[in-house]
């Protein structure tokens, strides 16, 4: 999959870390569109934090992070990074995906096939649940809850028992993109970040077909990856009421609001 993506993205130019690469327009380019980016403001994120689950409400960001012994939940002040509220995950688990949900917060672990169930106000536990296999991230359209395992499949769980009821297998060209990772629901589309890429894939959730990719190479600078452990882009947000987006990474020192810049139409080979 990585050869694949390769492949697709070869044409694309460097950029400056404030603006994404133009999409290529040759007769190279892929059958779906390529998103560059613009950086419209950028806040504090933890260096510490090896960011697993991202996610806006009500003017916070609530943020999970991975690493056993290091794991954590937050909830911080967007423009400051202040941490509001934290609870620590037991030593023994590696922290994945949250959501937040009117009324609880839900995290997943890597490797122990357990998930938590918090109180929303106080980051207390409340519950657990279990399921088969990895987990990697969470998001919900409102009616359904989308999980991701690292596969190229997202599964499907019901929101009031958290069991698996289905699934949607992601394709592009017809060809499954696996190491799904991060999850977001905007505007009808699940975003999903693909492990150790700089690119988030856009997938329709009734088809499981990617719509379209954000590429999102240099965003970082060399100057904030200069000496620092820096790892990869993972960490996707939406505040729908203002219809921001936000992107982050495992160790990064910033947390970015994007906008995309439209592509230039694909061509066929």
């Amino acid at each position: 999959m990585r050869n694949l993506f390769a492949a697709i993205f070869l044409a694309v130019a460097s950029c400056s870390p404030a603006q994404g690469p133009a999409p290529s327009t040759s007769t190279a380019a892929p059958a779906v569109p390529v998103y560059s980016f613009q950086v419209v403001a950028t806040y504090p994120h933890d260096r510490a934090a090896f960011t697993e689950g991202l996610q806006y409400v009500d003017g916070a960001i609530y943020e999970s992070t991975g690493m056993e012994g290091t794991s954590w939940i937050r909830k911080v002040d967007l423009a400051t990074g202040a941490v509001q509220a934290q609870h620590d995950v037991d030593k023994q688990y590696f922290g994945e995906g949250v959501l937040v949900l009117p009324d609880k917060i839900i995290s997943l672990t890597w490797k122990n096939q357990k998930g938590f169930i918090y109180d929303r106000a106080t980051l207390k536990p409340t519950g657990e649940f279990t399921y088969k296999g990895e987990g990697w991230a969470l998001t919900t359209d409102g009616q359904k809850i989308f999980m991701s395992d690292g596969t190229s499949r997202i599964r499907i769980l019901d929101p009031a028992t958290l069991q698996e009821t289905g699934g949607i297998d992601v394709k592009m060209n017809g060809r499954p993109v696996d190491q799904l990772n991060e999850l977001e629901f905007i505007k009808g589309e699940i975003w999903a970040n693909v492990f150790q890429t700089d690119r988030i894939v856009r997938i329709d959730p009734a088809t499981g077909k990617v719509n379209s990719v954000v590429y999102l190479a240099n965003i970082l600078s060399p100057q904030d990856r200069a000496g620092h452990t820096v790892d990869v882009l993972n960490g996707i947000a939406y505040d729908s009421a203002g219809d921001r987006i936000f992107v982050t990474g495992k160790y990064w020192p910033k947390l970015f609001e994007i906008k995309l810049k439209d592509p230039a139409a694909p061509k066929s080979n």
